[in-house]
């Protein structure tokens, strides 16, 4: 039964929306019902890998699932461990690698040498994986993988071109990881934080055919002005990158199945609004683009409900996801949503009844322990109270420290899932008031 949208308020209900998308992709409800049968395993082994965010409470969610014996090794987030009885787990650095992911990322190759076909390797892969598994090519370095994370987290690259790089220099990626496993049988489970949902993007592909090329990826460095070291650009130019193609016999005993996507999520936030008697609308799971720029287009879709009830008619929620990007010139503690929802707060301008928040389903926005964030209509003018200059922040990419001034920082903690972007905007109806 749905109640009058005056009963809470507005940004009470934005957060409940919020994490009710987050409860969504929690590995405990989501990983179950995609686990191979015990049946299905006959005299073999179960050999438990994986990396990513949610990696380690995907783990945990096999273990409290699964009636037979099992081993393996995970690698998550600093901070992101949660405690397994047989499965190892390890936490390495994202978004930029460390030492650590790298002798994950080694020792998670070893775990599935000399396998049989009777064996099941069930792997884990949920956003962030990429960073946490930064295996290099022979003759490539750490530092290598770290510098080109670094750039081209700043250049304002697609997730898509930057897993495509990612995928030419690695020794696990790109397909590699199902390959070193064959002739066991593969299942991956993938928890989706890309765009489109596409397995190759998400954690870089270590257990799908990667059906782009080293062409393309040096394609892609070009296009946004990336210098690269010689021994990098040497791997990509004679093609001693490519990676595992479509048709690979290595790969056919390999098979995906997705337990979470961003479009479940925005479901579950748009049921809380509904119960809530505020109409749902999601715009799309897929959003990309520079962050600001889709702030000021969401911005101009809220005031035109809010003014002339077209194309919906408040009250409303507007919701979509995605994975924007920002190109990074200033010096400020940025990340993609503080970004957007900084952009979509100087666009509408104080417009009334309107509210939103824009955060990261892992809880983490950028490099910062913080999610997100949220505002009202009353944001400008309490920023301008306190001397700060919205359209200056945003020049410095520095959202988090200006939505922080204003105590209007969301703050989850780690969430042990990530099915990436969430903006919701709340348009009230013109006789609900500022609530």
């Amino acid at each position: 039964m749905s109640h009058p949208p005056h009963s809470e308020p507005s940004q009470t209900l934005l957060r409940r929306m919020f994490d009710a998308a987050i409860a969504s992709a929690q590995p405990a409800l989501c990983v179950p019902p995609h686990l191979p049968s015990r049946s299905e395993l006959g005299a073999g082994r179960l050999i438990v890998i994986g990396a990513g965010k949610a990696s380690a409470a995907m783990a945990r969610a096999v273990e409290e699932h699964w009636d037979g014996p099992l081993s393996g090794l995970v690698v998550t987030r600093y901070g992101y461990g949660v405690p397994c009885e047989h499965i190892e787990i390890v936490e390495a650095a994202h978004p930029v690698p460390d030492a650590a992911g790298l002798r994950a990322a080694e020792r998670l190759l070893q775990r599935v040498q000399g396998l049989g076909p009777d064996d099941i390797v069930l792997c884990l892969i949920s956003g962030g994986g990429s960073a946490l598994l930064p295996l290099p090519l022979p003759g490539l370095t750490l530092a290598h993988k770290q510098d080109l994370s670094r750039a081209l987290l700043a250049s304002g690259a697609t997730i898509s071109e930057i897993n495509c790089v990612r995928r030419h220099l690695s020794a696990i990626k790109g397909g590699r990881l199902a390959a070193a496993c064959h002739p066991a049988r593969v299942i991956t489970l993938l928890l989706s934080d890309v765009p489109g949902d596409d397995p190759v993007d998400i954690a870089s592909g270590p257990t799908v055919a990667d059906p782009t090329s080293c062409a393309d990826a040096l394609a892609i460095v070009r296009r946004h002005g990336i210098d690269l070291p010689g021994p990098v650009r040497a791997a990509l130019e004679s093609g001693r990158g490519e990676s595992v193609k479509p048709g690979d016999a290595r790969l056919v005993r390999a098979e995906t199945r997705m337990v979470a996507t961003p479009q479940l999520a925005l479901e579950a936030a748009a049921a809380v609004a509904r119960e809530a008697g505020y109409a749902a609308h999601i715009l799309g799971d897929a959003i990309e683009g520079e962050a600001s720029d889709v702030g000021k287009v969401l911005a101009g879709i809220a005031r035109q409900v809010a003014g002339r009830g077209q194309p919906f008619t408040p009250p409303c929620v507007l919701l979509s996801g995605g994975e924007t990007t920002v190109t990074v010139t200033g010096q400020g503690r940025g990340g993609r949503n503080v970004e957007c929802l900084l952009s979509a707060a100087i666009a509408l301008g104080g417009q009334p009844r309107v509210h939103a928040l824009m955060g990261d389903t892992d809880g983490v926005d950028g490099q910062e322990e913080i999610a997100g964030a949220c505002i009202g209509p009353d944001l400008l003018a309490r920023a301008w109270q306190l001397g700060l200059k919205p359209l200056e922040r945003l020049a410095d990419n520095d959202g988090h420290g200006f939505f922080e001034a204003l105590g209007a920082s969301v703050v989850t903690g780690p969430t042990l899932t990530n099915v990436n972007d969430f903006r919701a905007l709340l348009i009230e109806a013109a006789d609900q008031g500022a609530v």
